[in-house]
């Protein structure tokens, strides 16, 4: 299952800066995962300050 990021995203960009298969980009009011992308590395939410990515 791909990572999905939840409400708690600040759009701070750190997410996207460290995935390596750029499946993340900047939606509306917060970042998203393209699911067909995604390889579940959980680079993601390493970075993450609040923890908004998370396993779908």
């Amino acid at each position: 299952m791909a990572y999905i990021i939840n409400d708690d995203c600040i759009s701070c960009g750190a997410c996207e800066a460290e995935c390596p298969t750029s499946a993340i980009s900047e939606g509306d009011g917060k970042y998203e995962i393209n699911p067909d992308v995604c390889t579940e590395c959980g680079s993601c939410a390493d970075v993450c300050p609040v923890g908004a990515p998370q396993p779908e």
